[in-house]
């Protein structure tokens, strides 16, 4: 866990979360600054600081991210569709140095984005 990460400190149990989603791997919560009806953050429990330090190490925990938002989307009923979203860098709108997904849902997303 890297000491001054907001995500790691959520994952310790330092800063309380609204987990909507728990498993050996990562969790899942409400964003506090919603962009959409349905906004969740799904965070590997171990600390990688951005998509672009993903290693091949990494591809089945990856996997279980993008599965885990699969299952979260079913469970809050976005049969319409939804957006997963990955910031990486300050390029990226990346605001936490800490790999997170985001899941947007419940209303009709534009394109292009940003």
């Amino acid at each position: 866990m890297a000491t001054d990460c907001l995500f790691c400190k959520i994952i310790e149990g330092k800063i309380p979360a609204n987990k909507v989603h728990e498993d050996e791997l990562c969790i899942g919560f409400p964003d506090i600054n919603p962009q959409a009806p349905v906004h969740l953050l799904i965070i590997p429990k171990q600390h990688i600081a951005s998509q672009a330090k993903a290693a091949a190490e990494h591809t089945a925990l990856l996997g279980h991210l993008l599965a885990t938002a699969a299952n979260l989307a079913r469970s809050k009923n976005l049969d319409g569709g939804y957006r997963v979203v990955v910031n990486t860098g300050d390029d990226g709108g990346q605001t936490v140095n800490h790999l997170h997904l985001h899941l947007l849902g419940g209303r009709h997303m534009d394109w292009p984005p940003g």
